[in-house]
């Protein structure tokens, strides 16, 4: 009796099988294992800024009278995943693909190959420092109450005009013989002078003295330039305690200047109504864009805000990403954050504001 050939196949086909399934759970497993290189930006949570965190005011204001507020005034996060020394795995990458609500983008296009995860976390607490002390600025600046400011070199840019001539620390006092107290005022001296170049009047070390420093054109711009990175110090009368530690980066800035324009106000600037927003801001009260706005819509939407005040030039990204019940208006400036909260706490007609709508 000879063996039937159908056992063979059976056999055969079972280990087939076999083998497809481990390959199946090998790619399954490399997923979870190989890392990729993206990052990921999901909707973060939202903080009231006129509100309390962690059993203390967020923003707490001292050297002048406060007012209580009925506002929600909130700042909006995106939480990222990966980056640099901390890649997310290839099935992650894949999930978030396909949630609407998430963004995959390249690891390269966010961060520079050379930084370290701890590079990155300090320069984002710096820049949330810096947008703290901005955001001080432009609400005091809003509301007309006087405050000193101080230009101060942090670093010059290699091969550029100030470099050898400045030092980190050096207190820009005047130009030319002007005195100069702002970064506007320090960019309309140097395009007056040109290329012909300025006495910068500084204090290093605390000794008073005169620089000479030529000037370079920025071709993007057309404004001329010393090659040097400042940082303002500002003498305010008020102190601000920022509460909110666990967040890093410029983009709360606006939030923060329009909290601390409510607090400072008598009354709620937006009644008892919901508004969310984002956005840098300047000592000015220039509105900056950000990133991970689509995020941040949702963010809003999720924690109930009615509506959300969008940077300018974020608009365009913004459009159709809006979540259905929030409103988004465009903002340039703090002036127009403050009438839009106001427009909101008064019941007005929001269709009259600038809006960021759009297919």
């Amino acid at each position: 009796m000879t063996d039937s050939p159908r056992p063979r196949r059976a056999l055969r086909r079972r280990s087939l099988e076999s083998w497809s399934l481990l390959g199946s759970a090998g790619l399954l497993l490399a997923g979870t294992v190989l890392p990729a290189p993206y990052v990921i930006e999901a909707p973060g949570p939202t903080f009231n800024t006129v509100g309390e965190y962690d059993g203390r005011q967020l923003l707490g204001v001292s050297g002048a009278p406060t007012y209580p507020s009925d506002s929600v005034l909130d700042l909006t996060t995106v939480y990222v995943s990966g980056g640099p020394n901390k890649n997310v795995n290839v099935l992650t990458v894949l999930g978030s693909w396909l949630d609407p609500s998430a963004s995959v983008v390249p690891a390269d296009s966010l961060y520079p190959r050379d930084v370290s995860g701890d590079e990155v976390a300090a320069r984002s607490m710096l820049a949330m420092s810096t947008s703290q002390d901005d955001s001080v600025a432009a609400a005091l600046t809003h509301l007309d109450m006087d405050f000193d400011t101080r230009l101060s070199v942090q670093d010059t840019v290699p091969d550029g005009p100030a470099e050898g001539a400045l030092e980190h620390g050096d207190a820009l006092l005047g130009v030319d013989g002007e005195p100069i107290s702002s970064l506007p005022s320090l960019k309309a001296a140097l395009d007056a002078a040109g290329e012909q170049g300025v006495t910068l009047q500084l204090e290093r070390d605390g000794m008073a003295r005169d620089v000479q420093v030529d000037t370079v054109r920025d071709e993007a711009s057309g404004n001329w330039q010393l090659g040097v990175l400042l940082v303002a110090a500002y003498d305010f009368p008020v102190d601000v305690a920022f509460e909110l530690d666990e967040v890093g980066g410029p983009s709360a800035g606006m939030m923060f200047a329009l909290g601390l324009v409510d607090e400072l106000t008598p009354g709620s600037i937006a009644g008892d109504r919901h508004v969310a927003g984002t956005g840098t801001i300047t000592p000015g009260g220039e509105v900056g864009p950000i990133g991970g706005i689509r995020q941040k819509l949702e963010g809003a939407s999720t924690a109930g805000a009615e509506v959300f005040l969008v940077p300018e030039d974020n608009c365009a990204e913004a459009q159709g990403h809006v979540p259905e019940g929030l409103t988004a208006v465009s903002v340039r400036t703090l002036d127009d954050a403050v009438a839009a909260a106001e427009a909101v706490g008064k019941g007005e007609d929001l269709a009259a504001l600038p809006g960021c709508t759009g297919p």
